[in-house]
């Protein structure tokens, strides 16, 4: 396991204290146009704790901001169940592309993507979204739907709403519903038993 899915737990007592301190002093020194400079001191300050405290659990500033990242972009967001592939993938698409255009997400996602070094390796926010997705597609192929795959759905629905939102570029409610139906039109058709 990486040190980021490790620490991602959801911890109790003093260690769930000490997470939300520091995950909120990221957040604040990120609003603050900190996300380039901020060092591990600044954060355990700002959070009121050690410094070794955060060297410890994380690592480092990259860990860290990653971590925070993908705890705000990927919340626990409710799993929608419409009854029909086409309807979960809209409303999911639709509550990622609602969350994520918001102003400070926007600065997480942009913070997160700033904070990878290095040739790309796991990524939990992707991750996140493969389980998410994976679970659409199985509930619906047990209904006996025809479905588009795991990837195509992470490559054709979630990756052009996250680029976009990097980018600077259009994404709202309808973007993501057309997103949605070039997918289904991917999936196989659906075999009838005589």
């Amino acid at each position: 396991m990486t040190p980021t899915r490790t620490s991602a737990r959801r911890p109790g007592g003093r260690s769930a204290r000490v997470q939300a301190d520091v995950y909120a002093a990221v957040g604040a020194l990120v609003s603050e146009g900190h996300r380039d400079t901020m060092t591990v001191p600044q954060v355990a300050e700002r959070a009121g704790v050690n410094p070794t405290s955060i060297y410890r659990r994380w690592g480092g500033v990259a860990t860290l901001l990653e971590e925070v990242a993908v705890a705000a972009l990927t919340g626990d967001e409710p799993m929608p169940d419409t009854g029909a592939i086409r309807g979960d993938l809209e409303a999911w698409a639709g509550i990622i592309v609602a969350d994520i255009t918001r102003p400070e997400r926007i600065v997480y996602l942009r913070a997160m993507v700033s904070a990878r070094q290095g040739t790309p390796g796991e990524c939990p926010c992707w991750e996140t979204r493969d389980e998410q997705a994976g679970q659409m597609l199985a509930r619906a192929a047990e209904r006996g739907e025809a479905v588009p795959t795991v990837a195509q759905v992470l490559n054709h629905v979630v990756a052009p709403l996250y680029h976009h939102v990097v980018f600077g570029l259009h994404a709202d409610e309808a973007f993501a519903h057309s997103l949605v139906a070039d997918v289904l039109a991917m999936a196989p058709a659906r075999v009838l038993a005589h």
